[in-house]
């Protein structure tokens, strides 16, 4: 849907001005968002999808979810369509930006975002169900979704990256996998997706998102989803901690048996990690989109690591050996690389009274955005001598709509290139903004650039910033 047609509806049911349409990233579904500003300083989100079946579980789950008091989305309104929808605006820091920017400096909050995540988690799963006739694509994490994940690791995933197997040996071993699972208590609800891109950040507070692939299913698979998210790159101290806060949690409260929890949890494990390297087949190998296939080593390397503390070799012989291969093929390439084999992002600040700064002549350079049209807090005698990095100064450009505007457009272009460049295996990006002195707004804007690259890219870019005026 064309940004125009979503601010004609918007104006039509909040009966107000909508200042400016922007089309966020897009991930790997085929769910289209906006970030809708109105004139009077609010803001909202909308949601296409063609898939209504799916559309609808969002909505009767989010509402459900609502009465019982979790953090998630308010529906405003559907279309009638019920293609289009639009939800609260939840900002946006998720907790996987908290842990690139953050979490290694703040390790006591990265933990209490956990812990928490982790008590929300537990009210999902023991609040009152919602109606699962509304589940998408099955009401069930049962044997039948089991094996749709399975073919997917097979088909898409072992296949494509010339993995080799014995066709009738692993049949046999996800038969015999799906017959262990499917022995363990599975009437809860199952997020599905719990991972920490879903989830919104706003001081101290959580919330929640894309739940629509909810069903019945076991207790482990959504804390398996949570603590081995590929790119969220968690160490096994953390990981173990967290596990242990779950367990203590589920004993305290007298809602499960830590015991069998843990006697089933790295299975759940395992069969999040296949479905994750699945998707990334899926998406990197047949849709050729490249950037998903740098998440591979990262979900190799837990596999290795699992595969040092889990012995599956007599029960699932045909699963363990792909497993070992995987972690062979890909590790051993993981651990080659280096930060200048990595995609390298220059940003810099300067003055244009000083001149242009350098660029990198791989590829003809960059982008250099011109900063002068945007308030000016130089020129305010408070201000001048701050610089950009200062929170005063911060506040004074957040505050300004066009400041927003225009740092979005920026990345917009940034990362149509960056998508690029990863697609292709280029290896340097020059990104600069100038103003008048290089003090304030160019600052200001690099440094907002930096946050939003490492953010979406994580650790797939090495991104480096030099403020050249202020050295």
């Amino acid at each position: 849907m064309e940004t125009d047609s979503v601010k004609i509806i918007a104006e039509r049911v909040f009966g107000k001005p909508v200042l400016v349409v922007t089309q966020l990233p897009v991930s790997g579904s085929s769910r289209r968002y906006y970030r809708l500003n109105f004139s009077d300083n609010s803001s909202i989100l909308a949601a296409y999808n063609s898939e209504i079946r799916e559309n609808e579980a969002f909505i009767q789950f989010a509402s459900h979810f609502k009465e019982q008091g979790l953090p998630v989305p308010e529906i405003l309104h559907v279309e009638s369509d019920q293609k289009l929808y639009f939800i609260n605006d939840l900002g946006n820091t998720t907790l996987y930006n908290f842990i690139i920017e953050e979490g290694h400096i703040k390790p006591e909050k990265q933990a209490f975002y956990y812990q928490k995540a982790i008590d929300y988690l537990l009210k999902f799963q023991f609040s009152k169900p919602p109606d699962y006739q509304y589940c998408f694509p099955r009401a069930a994490f049962d044997r039948t979704s089991m094996m749709w994940d399975l073919n997917y690791f097979k088909y898409y995933f072992l296949k494509l990256a010339y993995i080799s197997f014995d066709e009738q040996k692993l049949e046999h071993d996800f038969i015999a996998w799906c017959d262990t699972l499917s022995q363990i208590p599975s009437h809860y609800f199952l997020y599905r997706d719990f991972q920490s891109r879903n989830i919104m950040i706003n001081g101290d507070e959580l919330s929640f998102l894309d739940f629509q692939g909810g069903r019945r299913g076991a207790l482990q698979y959504d804390l398996a989803s949570l603590l081995y998210d590929a790119k969220a790159n968690l160490s096994d101290t953390f990981r173990k901690e967290m596990l242990d806060y779950y367990c203590q949690q589920l004993e305290q409260k007298q809602l499960g048996s830590p015991g069998l929890f843990r006697n089933y949890y790295y299975h759940f494990v395992l069969m999040r990690i296949m479905q994750a390297f699945g998707a990334y087949g899926y998406r990197g190998f047949y849709e050729k989109k490249p950037h998903f296939l740098q998440s591979v080593p990262l979900a190799a390397a837990n596999l290795v690591k699992l595969l040092t503390e889990i012995n599956f070799q007599n029960a699932f012989p045909e699963l363990s050996n792909v497993w070992n291969q995987i972690a062979t093929k890909f590790t051993s390439a993981s651990q080659k690389e280096s930060i200048d084999e990595k995609l390298h992002i220059k940003i810099s600040s300067f003055s244009f009274k000083k001149g242009y700064p350098e660029g990198h002549p791989e590829h003809g350079g960059g982008f250099i955005f011109d900063c002068r049209a945007l308030p000016n807090p130089g020129r305010e005698e408070k201000y001048k001598h701050l610089t950009g990095l200062d929170d005063d100064v911060v506040r004074f450009l957040e505050d300004s709509r066009e400041v927003s505007y225009f740092i979005d457009a920026c990345a917009d272009l940034v990362c149509l290139s960056t998508d690029n460049y990863l697609g292709r295996g280029f290896s340097q990006l020059a990104i600069a903004f100038g103003c008048t002195g290089g003090q304030h707004r160019s600052v200001y804007c690099a440094s907002q650039m930096e946050k939003a690259l490492k953010s979406k890219y994580g650790n797939d870019i090495h991104v480096s910033i030099v403020h050249r005026e202020l050295q």
